[in-house]
């Protein structure tokens, strides 16, 4: 299934954002932050923590290739990507 997300911007992701993605509670989300890596915002994995989801947070080209990887060993994965040019 594929969801559409209004984020463009890593600064832009927060839980708030991501509940949508992560109501059906994945093993893994996987965050592509745009083209190049920038930091986790705030508290982000901390937040995101609490309520039990596993962050793994990466520019998108990185995202795209490990949710692959772990479709492909039948892992529970998510993924929410800022698209890149």
């Amino acid at each position: 299934m594929t969801i559409s997300w209004d984020v463009v911007s890593y600064a832009q992701i927060s839980v708030e954002k991501l509940q949508p993605i992560i109501r059906n509670e994945p093993d893994v989300l996987l965050v592509g932050c745009g083209g190049c890596f920038q930091s986790i915002p705030g508290q982000l994995r901390a937040n995101l923590r609490e309520l039990g989801v596993v962050l793994e947070w990466m520019d998108t080209s990185a995202a795209c290739r490990t949710f692959n990887v772990l479709l492909a060993e039948e892992r529970s994965v998510v993924a929410a990507l800022i698209a890149v040019d």
